[in-house]
């Protein structure tokens, strides 16, 4: 049962990476899946418990990180509304977790430079700040991953479409921590063929779990 300052985690995996042309999931990176980075973060950090949130290809990802997914800390959860947007996916996690957990981390499945440190600096600094949502800052712009309490759930849970928590963020300015980070290489996600080939081979060199 969660404890007062526990906080879930929610990947958001489900997509299927139209502007990429391929499953980003599944894409190689110094022999490991790009899923598997986030996993490996998340399962490193205090976030407890975990869902994984799956939609495009889940079969196909479910038996490439079954090893991952047979943890006891995480709950894997088929979004098969994903088309849909990234709304649906965000919900389909938080009704898993059938809002037992007073707060919630929502993170994204391409962001493999991500450190457990970071995370845990961000929900340390949440715990003592008396605010509903906390955002990472670097260099001037809001970024994921962010949390939120339960008082902000039912906000969450009435989204529609394409859009994720940002939109909430934006919509209630007066309740979030603003967190400042220096290390943007936390932060950098994989968009494009572009960003596959300037990280393929920078990965395993920069990520450090633990």
């Amino acid at each position: 049962m969660p404890t007062i300052n526990s906080t879930a985690g929610i990947i958001l995996a489900a997509g299927s990476s139209v502007r990429f042309g391929r499953t980003k999931q599944l894409l190689e990176l110094n022999g490991k899946y790009l899923l598997a980075y986030v996993l490996e973060t998340a399962l490193a950090s205090q976030l407890d418990p975990l869902v994984l949130v799956l939609g495009h290809e889940h079969h196909k990802i479910q038996i490439a990180l079954e090893a991952y997914l047979a943890h006891p800390r995480l709950q894997v959860v088929i979004n098969h509304r994903y088309r849909e947007g990234q709304s649906t996916s965000l919900k389909a996690g938080l009704r898993a977790l059938e809002q037992h957990c007073p707060a919630v981390m929502f993170l994204l499945a391409d962001q493999p430079l991500l450190k457990p440190a970071t995370i845990n600096h961000l929900l340390e600094r949440f715990h003592h700040c008396g605010q509903d949502i906390c955002v990472p800052v670097c260099n001037g712009q809001k970024r994921s991953p962010a949390i939120f309490n339960r008082a902000m759930y039912d906000q969450l849970l009435a989204i529609e479409g394409d859009v994720g928590g940002r939109i909430i963020i934006q919509a209630n300015p007066g309740r979030v921590l603003t967190v400042e980070m220096q290390d943007p290489s936390d932060f950098v996600d994989i968009d494009c063929e572009k960003d596959f080939e300037k990280f393929q081979k920078t990965v395993a060199s920069v990520h450090c779990v633990g």
